[in-house]
């Protein structure tokens, strides 16, 4: 088994296409598999790749809908669809996760979720390890509480911006990383606002940190995928491509 590989579930922003489900990823790694961001359409996407009652952990960069909505998807698969896992699914999640899914239930008390999965909530600096797969979270910039990841397994170094503006906490999140998943989802910054990234601060910021590959992702409706991977891979000055949905890589 490879030491650690991404399968890409889905890209879009800020909605889901025909074809083109919002942010989520399959991370296999040590034994782990940690399905990464649950943009609406990606459950379904996952399914493709693994039994989703067999993941090891559920990893939230933050709970904008993009990139979290589709857990409920899960829960009603984990509660009601006969996909229930062995035992409680981690999430590891910016705090009030639970209680916002809970709430689509119509239920206050987050208990009502205890049998599927068990919540714990991200903060700067946060680590856990499963088998033999390092997760670690840095907060980054954006208009909500954010996180980015750096996953590491035998050797092997994969980072992941989540939504960010530019920060130094990119930098170092993705310092001397294998791969290097970073989006892309603006043409240019509005005034006074620095909450996601163009095509040239991915690759500055891959180039800044000694990335050895960058994968420009969750690419937004101002711009083409191809587009921003070329203006990336002009400001990053080393390998760089467009994250596909359904493409696994080693990394």
């Amino acid at each position: 088994m490879p030491p650690l590989s991404l399968t890409v579930l889905g890209t879009a922003s800020p909605h889901p296409a025909p074809g083109r489900p919002c942010s989520g990823y399959l991370l296999r790694g040590g034994g782990a598999e940690v399905w990464v961001d649950a943009g609406p359409g990606t459950f379904a996407e996952l399914q493709r790749h693994t039994d989703p009652s067999r993941l090891t952990a559920i990893w939230i960069s933050h709970l904008h809908a993009d990139h979290s909505a589709d857990l409920l998807s899960a829960v009603y698969a984990f509660a009601f669809g006969g996909l229930t896992p062995p035992a409680p699914i981690p999430v590891y999640a910016p705090p009030g996760c639970a209680h916002r899914l809970a709430g689509f239930f119509g239920q206050s008390d987050v208990r009502f979720l205890d049998g599927i999965l068990a919540f714990h909530p991200l903060y700067d600096g946060h680590e856990v390890r499963h088998w033999n797969l390092r997760l670690a979270a840095r907060a980054v910039a954006h208009d909500t509480e954010a996180y980015g990841l750096r996953a590491e397994c035998a050797g092997r170094v994969l980072a992941y911006s989540g939504d960010s503006g530019p920060c130094a906490a990119l930098v170092e999140l993705a310092v001397e990383s294998d791969v290097f998943l970073c989006e892309a989802d603006i043409d240019r910054h509005r005034e006074g606002e620095q909450v996601h990234l163009t095509p040239e601060d991915a690759g500055d910021i891959a180039r800044k940190a000694g990335a050895r590959e960058l994968i420009v992702t969750h690419v937004g409706p101002t711009l083409t995928r191809e587009a921003a991977t070329t203006r990336a891979a002009v400001a990053f000055a080393g390998r760089t491509s467009t994250a596909f949905e359904g493409a696994t890589r080693l990394v």
